[in-house]
């Protein structure tokens, strides 16, 4: 039996920087054969020239990697893309999946690791949470979301961090740690990490 295929999920509050991210990422050569699942696709914006072909439901990026739309539930769709791959249809060794950032990352969680179906073929890898530097103070007092996305997270992912001083980083970044002390934080520049 193949080991599973590892699953990232990268959360984040609205316009924190998870296209962003996604787009930089999927540029790095070992992200050749990544399927990528997002919800709401019509809204996202992938950067043009990663793209190489779409249809309705799947756009082929130039790098290999597969994007999708989650249009039912997400069991459904890695079912779809796991007998995608069996079939020779597609060629992929990861999933990264991009949730809304009105999304609680913990249904998401739950699927992957509890759903029977899902179990044999797909693991968990971990939860990649933008924040961004310049709202996250106030996202975090008014956005109930945004907390548990946070909480959640098994790395959080500064974004903005141009824009902030020094000392309103720093308070940030002491709220994550309250919130969050087991997640490294890292930053990312334009995208790039």
């Amino acid at each position: 039996m193949p080991a599973p295929i590892p699953v990232s999920l990268l959360t984040g509050f609205l316009g924190s920087g998870k296209t962003t991210l996604l787009n930089a990422l999927l540029r790095h050569p070992g992200m050749d054969k990544v399927a990528v699942v997002m919800n709401e696709f019509g809204t996202i914006a992938l950067d043009h020239d990663l793209i190489a072909s779409a249809t309705e439901t799947m756009v082929l990026m130039q790098s290999g990697c597969l994007c999708c739309t989650v249009r039912g539930d997400l069991s459904r769709t890695l079912d779809e893309l796991r007998e995608k791959r069996e079939a020779g249809e597609v060629a992929f060794d990861r999933v990264v999946i991009e949730t809304t950032g009105l999304a609680d990352p913990g249904p998401v969680v739950q699927t992957l690791v509890m759903d029977p179906d899902l179990a044999d073929d797909f693991v968990l890898d971990g939860v990649l949470t933008t924040v961004d530097c310049a709202t996250g103070m106030a996202t975090l007092d008014a956005q109930f979301e945004s907390v548990q996305q946070a909480a959640m997270a098994d790395r959080l992912i500064l974004t903005k961090t141009d824009l902030v001083s020094a000392q309103a980083r720093a308070a940030l970044e002491a709220r994550l740690a309250r919130l969050n002390p087991g997640a490294p934080r890292l930053v990312a520049e334009h995208g790039a990490i």
